[in-house]
C-alpha cells in the first residue's frame, strides 16, 4: 500500500509525546508499506537531519508553520465558530496536500489528530481515511466544563463542548476508522458524540523498552523529576497545583528535598508557579532519560487532560518510581501499591513522595515491577503491529 501520513508534529526529533507516538506508528508503517509525510515544522523540529526517517523510505514533505498560532482576529472568532480554529485548513498544507493528491494515488490517507482531518478530507472516495487521535476533546471538553465554579465560565464551557462533541460526531463519520489511545477516550467517543457509532479502536501510548532502560544512572537522594514541557497547559496546571499545595508539605519534612522539570519553558509564565532555589527548570535536554533515571522519583500531579501519559511509562520502562494523580495514571493497566503510588489529595501526595524518599527498597520494588509491565503490555515495538494490523484490515475489509 501506499499510505499519505498528515502529521501535526514533525516527528524528528522525538522530544514530546505526540511525535514519539507518530515517529513509532511511522516506523510501523515504513516496515511493511510505502509512506509519504506531510507535517507542519515548528518548535523543535529538524527536518533537515531526519535522516532516519528517509532510511526507513519515507518521502517527507513540509510546511513551516505552526498550526497553533492562528491571527489575533481568528482567535478572536473561535468562540463562534462551529469547529476549532485550529481544524481550519491553511492554504500552504492545502496547496501541497492537494499537489500530492494530485500526483499520487494514496491507498491510504492518514490523519494525526484533529487538526489535519480537513486536510484528509481532500483526498478521493477511493482512499480509505483514518483518523489518528491522541485525546478525546468532547471528554477534555466535558471535564472543563464540570471543575467549573462561575456561572459564566461553567455556560461558556458548556457550550464549547456541546460544539466539540456535534463537531465530533459530523467528522468521525467521514472517516473509514478512528483510533484513540485509551478506552476511556473510546467510550466518550462512543457515548458522547450524538448518533455516532462508527468504529474506534484502541491504539495505547508506548514506550521503546530498548531505548529506555534501568542503570543510565545512580539516583540522587530527595531528587524529584517531573518530566514534561510546560508549554502544555495541563502540564503546567500539574506544576502549579505541586508547587503549591504539594512540594511545600514536602520541604516542610524533608528540607533537602529538589525537584527537577524537564522541557522547554519558552513563552511560559513562570511567575504564576510558586518558585525558590530549590526548583530546578533544564529547558530542552538532548536526552531526557538522564534526569528521570537521576531521580529517586517522577512525580505526575496532572489534574487535566485526556490520553495516556508517555512521561508515566518513561519513568517506568526507566525503573523511576512514580508517584502520580488518578487522572495522570489514567488509561494505564496500573495498580497502587504494585506499579506506583497514586494520589489525588496534596496531604496523601506529599506523604506518598516522602515515603519513596524514605524507602529507597520500596522504590526499587515499585520500579521493577513497573518495568515489567511496560515489557509486557506497552513496548512500541507490540504496539507498533498492533496498528498496522487496524490500518491493513480496514483496507482489506472495504469492498472495491
Amino acid at each position: 500500500m501506499h499510505i499519505l501520513f498528515l502529521s501535526t508534529w514533525f516527528p524528528y526529533p522525538p522530544d514530546n509525546g505526540a511525535k514519539i507516538r507518530v515517529y513509532h506508528l511511522l516506523r510501523a508503517l515504513a516496515a511493511k508499506h510505502r509512506v509519504t509525510l506531510a507535517s507542519f515544522v515548528f518548535d523543535t523540529a529538524r527536518p533537515n537531519e531526519a535522516d532516519v526517517l528517509r532510511h526507513w523510505g519515507i518521502d517527507v514533505h513540509v510546511v513551516q508553520r505552526n498550526p497553533f498560532e492562528r491571527s489575533p482576529m481568528t482567535g478572536a472568532l473561535r468562540f463562534f465558530s462551529r469547529q476549532p480554529i485550529v481544524t481550519h485548513p491553511l492554504p500552504a498544507m492545502a496547496d501541497m496536500v492537494r499537489k500530492l493528491l494530485t500526483e499520487t494515488q494514496f491507498d491510504v490517507v492518514l490523519a494525526s489528530i484533529e487538526v489535519m482531518a480537513t486536510y484528509a478530507l481532500m483526498a478521493p472516495n477511493s482512499a480509505i481515511k483514518i483518523l489518528e487521535e491522541h485525546n478525546s476533546l468532547s471528554r477534555w471538553m466535558w471535564e472543563r466544563y464540570r471543575v467549573q465554579s462561575s456561572a459564566i465560565q461553567r455556560l461558556r464551557c458548556w457550550i464549547s463542548w456541546n460544539k466539540t462533541r456535534h463537531f465530533e460526531a459530523s467528522l468521525f463519520r467521514q472517516f473509514d476508522l478512528c483510533m484513540m489511545v485509551s478506552e476511556l477516550d473510546r467510550a466518550a467517543s462512543m457515548t458522547m458524540l450524538p448518533s455516532y457509532h462508527g468504529p474506534v479502536e484502541v491504539v495505547p501510548n508506548g514506550v521503546d523498552c530498548q531505548h529506555n532502560h534501568p542503570g543510565l544512572a545512580r539516583p540522587r537522594p530527595n531528587a524529584l523529576v517531573y518530566n514534561g514541557s510546560l508549554t502544555y497547559s495541563a502540564n503546567y496546571d500539574a506544576m502549579q497545583w505541586f508547587l503549591a499545595d504539594v512540594y511545600p508539605q514536602i520541604k516542610a519534612e524533608e528540607p533537602s528535598v529538589a525537584l527537577t522539570v524537564t522541557g522547554s519553558t519558552s513563552n511560559v509564565d513562570l511567575t504564576g508557579l510558586a518558585l525558590d532555589d530549590t526548583v530546578h527548570f533544564t529547558g530542552l535536554v538532548d536526552d531526557v532519560r538522564l534526569p528521570v533515571a537521576q531521580a529517586a522519583a517522577c512525580v505526575a500531579p496532572l489534574r487535566q487532560g485526556g490520553g495516556t501519559r508517555l512521561k508515566i511509562l518513561e519513568s517506568m520502562a526507566l525503573g523511576t518510581p512514580v508517584v502520580s494523580t488518578s487522572k495522570g495514571a489514567e488509561g494505564l493497566e496500573v495498580r497502587h501499591g504494585e506499579h506506583l503510588l497514586l494520589a489525588d489529595d496534596a496531604p496523601t501526595f506529599a506523604q506518598h513522595v516522602l515515603t519513596l524518599l524514605r524507602d529507597p527498597a520500596l522504590g526499587k520494588r515499585l520500579g521493577a515491577q513497573a518495568r515489567r509491565l511496560v515489557e509486557q503490555h506497552y513496548d512500541w515495538s507490540f504496539i507498533g503491529q498492533r496498528f498496522l494490523r487496524l490500518v491493513e484490515d480496514v483496507t482489506n475489509r472495504r469492498p472495491p
